[in-house]
């Protein structure tokens, strides 16, 4: 039997795992959702190792591939390995250029080698580095989402972030960006379909938008 249907795959951003996911509902006719989560990478391995890993997680052929934030990042990697259908950025950078100016201090003087990710359990401060805001009015929400606290894991993925270097951009790529992110203003990013008051949480927040749109931006 053909399978007809348009099987999704959905990458959290940093730290964050699949029940971000939660109120996404592309419909059961032409797609299926499939949910993908970080894991602690080896000592030493690389960005493109680990998409690569990652990549051995996709079992179906043509797949659209959807990241958010720093899982943004992961799926254009993981789109050098997976012959996607589509690949679509959500609250994140398709160049190093795209990267705000703090981000790319922190490249050339290292300073983000001194954060204090030590302290990672404190869920306020994970949230500060993840989504880019203060949680203490949705505290337990971001307790919820923001599960992965290893150390090590959070040291290379701000590494990551920060030297991150991109000159691929497939032709199948789209970049969904909030008009009010405050961890990747709008301002540095070029060609994307802008979100009227989306911040960087806005796949949680503004899931309606996104349940109203997906389905014709993947079939476009």
């Amino acid at each position: 039997m053909t399978d007809h249907k348009i099987h999704v795959y959905l990458m959290p951003g940093m730290a964050a795992n699949p029940s971000i996911f939660r109120h996404i509902q592309l419909p059961e006719s032409n797609f299926e959702q499939h949910l993908l989560e970080w894991f602690v990478p080896e000592k030493n391995m690389s960005f493109s190792e680990y998409a690569l890993e990652m990549s051995k997680k996709i079992s179906h052929e043509n797949p659209v591939l959807l990241g958010v934030s720093f899982g943004g990042m992961l799926v254009q990697e993981m789109a050098k390995y997976v012959s996607a259908k589509k690949v679509i950025v959500v609250s994140s950078v398709k160049h190093e250029s795209e990267l705000p100016k703090r981000m790319l201090f922190a490249k050339y003087t290292k300073i983000h080698k001194l954060l204090p990710t030590g302290i990672i359990n404190n869920v306020e401060l994970l949230a500060k580095y993840a989504f880019g805001e203060t949680v203490t009015k949705r505290l337990a929400l971001y307790e919820e989402y923001l599960s992965l606290r290893d150390k090590y894991y959070i040291d290379w993925s701000i590494d990551q972030i920060v030297n991150w270097k991109q000159s691929y951009c497939p032709d199948c790529m789209v970049h969904i960006h909030g008009e009010k992110d405050n961890v990747f203003p709008i301002g540095n990013i070029k060609d994307c379909i802008p979100v009227k008051n989306g911040t960087h949480t806005m796949i949680i927040h503004r899931a309606k938008w996104f349940n109203e749109h997906l389905p014709t931006i993947i079939l476009q």
